[in-house]
């Protein structure tokens, strides 16, 4: 979500008010029924803590107890747990684009090389964020870029993270190009499972009911993943989340959909809200999302244009969850289809 006069000018006063020597010291947030922490590495979102059907909290977001291991995963499986991805999220075939007739080109870091991803081999999920402000509910990030991996111009970036009742977890983002057009998009790299590991049907997000009511069209893709400029519609087909189904209900259908030889979604469904509700506007749920294991609900509400969901098809079972996350005897892995 995006409100940007009010961010810029409660930034403004504190932007020189806190530095942070250690970007993997955590900084924990807090409101009745919502306990969240982050590290200024990425920016990033490492626990999310809300109350299940019986009161107990859950960690609903996958990651790593101890922080260093979110640089180890980047620097081996580059997972993406939790960071905001930038300068621009999703990928740019052969790493190339024009702006204004001015060609740029970024390291291809995706699919042997035919692709940029996240930004390139380094970015905004790998960069020390400075903490700006902080209080007991809210933490403020920024991050200069440089031109980093070859985008054009220098950007500055904001995110301030807030809770609240509700529960309530507001994510604002402001990039400002500072000297020269470019590209920006921005996404928080979240890992959910809602189900919390608590049991063998929330070891999986199969079970899970989705509803994206003003989803009726998406992005098509090509066999690596890129936008191939068409735009198709998800009625009647596997893609079809207007009314509630359980992720696993189609998904065996969804063959090649995440890539080549990849059963799953990985896709950006298009918002297309209502009439009597502005483009921009965040006065309706655009996302429903729900585990019978837990009984948590996360409904979410954005003044973007898309929505990106991916079923964690290329997860394997060689990564353990947290601590919070294990509920048996035995040690729990992230398995196929274990997070969304």
């Amino acid at each position: 979500m995006l409100y940007f006069s009010t961010l810029i000018l409660s930034l403004a006063a504190g932007l020189v008010s806190t530095q942070v020597s250690n970007p993997l010291q955590k900084y924990t947030i807090s409101a009745p029924g919502i306990n969240a922490t982050f590290i200024a590495y990425g920016a990033r979102l490492t626990n999310l803590y809300v109350n299940d059907k019986s009161g107990n909290p859950q960690d609903v977001v996958l990651g790593y107890d101890d922080a260093a291991d979110y640089v180890r995963n980047d620097e081996t499986v580059h997972t993406y747990f939790g960071p905001i991805v930038g300068r621009y999220a999703n990928r740019i075939k052969n790493g190339t684009f024009a702006v204004q007739s001015v060609t740029s080109h970024i390291p291809e870091n995706d699919n042997m090389g035919h692709d940029t991803l996240h930004g390139g081999e380094i970015g905004y999920d790998q960069r020390n964020w400075t903490v700006v402000s902080a209080n007991s509910t809210f933490v403020t990030f920024s991050l200069l870029d440089q031109a980093f991996e070859g985008f054009p111009g220098n950007v500055i970036t904001f995110a301030t993270y807030t809770v609240s009742a509700g529960p309530r977890w507001t994510s604002r983002l402001v990039s400002i190009p500072l000297d020269e057009p470019t590209p920006i998009m921005l996404a928080n790299h979240v890992y959910w499972n809602l189900g919390a590991f608590v049991d063998a049907a929330g070891s999986t997000v199969l079970n899970n009911t989705l509803q994206m009511p003003y989803a009726a069209r998406y992005v098509e893709i090509d066999n690596i993943e890129v936008p191939t400029g068409a735009i198709g519609t998800t009625r009647g087909t596997f893609l079809d989340f207007t009314s509630p189904k359980q992720i696993g209900r189609d998904i065996e259908s969804a063959i090649n959909n995440c890539g080549y030889n990849c059963t799953g979604y990985d896709n950006a469904f298009i918002l297309d809200r209502p009439r009597y509700s502005s483009p921009e506007s965040t006065d309706l749920s655009q996302l429903t999302l729900s585990s019978n294991s837990t009984g948590i609900q996360l409904d979410i509400y954005t003044n973007q244009q898309s929505l990106q969901i991916y079923t964690c098809d290329n997860t394997n079972g060689t990564i353990p969850v947290k601590q919070s996350q294990q509920h048996t005897n035995n040690t729990t892995f992230v398995e196929k289809y274990g997070c969304e």
